[in-house]
């Protein structure tokens, strides 16, 4: 009984923490990871390298293989999300300091209805990035819960999945991702190795 009171307080402290740092996701319940933040998919076999092709706001294919020998961060967001608005800044800033060191990022845009929504936004919204106002500086895709399957799905938003060079998944980051954690993870597998 005392484990089960345990486990059950453990659930109701992680589902408040994740409403304070990241937005619900309607198909919550498909996106499991383990305690180094990888995905689980809730004990099937994921993926370790994505296979998966978006559509951007052109409608052109940007298939993810596309940016092999790249890091990449895949971030998945929505313009109702206010975590999100959060990371937007950071997420600026990483491409335009590191998109010429081998980085790149990916946003993967979740809103239900589409580009509709999507275009303007990021045509338009300008975030403080140093001082500076900008708009989103890298590639957006539209995403759906099929496309996010492929990453382990979702439990919130925003959701971060750093992919390596080589293609794999290297870490998973569900709701408000750190700054310094992030640019930690990304420098580390920026660094060449030896």
């Amino acid at each position: 009984m005392i484990k089960l009171l345990n486990l059950f307080l453990a659930l109701l402290l992680t589902a408040s923490v994740a409403g304070i740092t990241g937005c619900r996701w309607r198909g919550a319940a498909s996106g499991a990871v383990d305690e180094s933040g990888r995905p689980t998919n809730a004990g099937k076999d994921l993926p370790n390298e994505p296979d998966v092709t978006f559509k951007d706001l052109q409608g052109k294919d940007v298939p993810l293989s596309s940016f092999k020998g790249k890091v990449v961060v895949v971030n998945f967001w929505a313009t109702w999300c206010e975590p999100c608005r959060v990371e937007i800044p950071w997420m600026i800033d990483f491409q335009q300091k590191l998109g010429d060191k081998g980085f790149t990022l990916l946003g993967v845009a979740m809103d239900e209805e589409g580009k509709s929504v999507v275009e303007p936004f990021v045509q338009k919204t300008q975030f403080d990035v140093d001082g500076q106002n900008m708009t989103m500086n890298y590639p957006i895709v539209l995403g759906n819960d099929d496309l996010a399957a492929k990453f382990g799905g979702l439990i919130g938003l925003p959701t971060s999945v750093v992919i390596s060079r080589d293609g794999k998944v290297a870490k998973r980051f569900i709701g408000l991702v750190s700054h310094e954690q992030l640019a930690k993870t990304i420098q580390g597998l920026l660094q060449p190795t030896t």
